[in-house]
């Protein structure tokens, strides 16, 4: 009698619909992207024009976004320092797996190029670098508001899918950013941020 109450208790009185669980992002091992030869082209760039040799950021856009692709690296001792997931802009679409390149203001794309790294600030994301476009490719970058900020968005590891895009900045994860400040702003010598492809 107990048993079959319990069974009309817990099968046949209908139940409150569960929610389904939260889809996540399951983190999986990808390969290290190697940054030693652009290491070797940025220290060139950064002793041509006095810029530090003893850090430097390194963003290798090529690999799709749930890879890393921030460096932070220190070009005399090609040790990486810091390295982490870094946001490419959205190109007014939402399609866009792998990075595309513009310097067109109003593109909200990513533009490649040298960036000198410049004074810390506190904006809408909280604290960001503004980036001043070193070449053709990105000489657009204040222009177009193109600075260095975080984004809670951002995972902290790597993933088999992609992560959110921006509108164009080169955009981290608190925990790398907090992990990058203490670099920035700590010598008289301008910084490099190089995105490439």
């Amino acid at each position: 009698m107990l048993v079959m109450a319990l069974y009309f208790i817990y099968v046949l009185i209908p139940k409150k619909q569960m929610a389904a669980p939260p889809k996540t992002h399951i983190p999986v091992q990808v390969e290290y992207i190697s940054t030693d030869q652009h290491a070797d082209e940025a220290l060139a760039y950064c002793d041509s024009l006095g810029y530090r040799t003893d850090f430097a950021v390194l963003i290798n856009l090529a690999p799709h976004s749930g890879k890393h692709r921030f460096f932070g690296f220190n070009l005399e001792t090609k040790d990486t320092l810091i390295k982490g997931l870094v946001a490419h802009g959205h190109c007014q679409t939402t399609e866009n797996r792998f990075a595309q390149f513009s310097n067109d203001i109003g593109s909200n794309c990513t533009s490649v190029g040298h960036y000198k790294v410049g004074e810390k600030y506190v904006g809408s994301f909280g604290t960001s670098y503004k980036l001043y476009g070193q070449d053709s490719t990105n000489s657009n970058a204040t222009d177009r508001y193109v600075v260095l900020h975080s984004h809670s968005c951002i995972p902290d590891e790597e993933w088999e899918d992609d992560i959110c895009q921006s509108e164009g900045c080169p955009t981290v994860s608190p925990r790398v950013l907090d992990k990058l400040m203490p670099f920035l702003g700590t010598t008289e010598k301008p910084t490099l941020l190089w995105i490439y492809d």
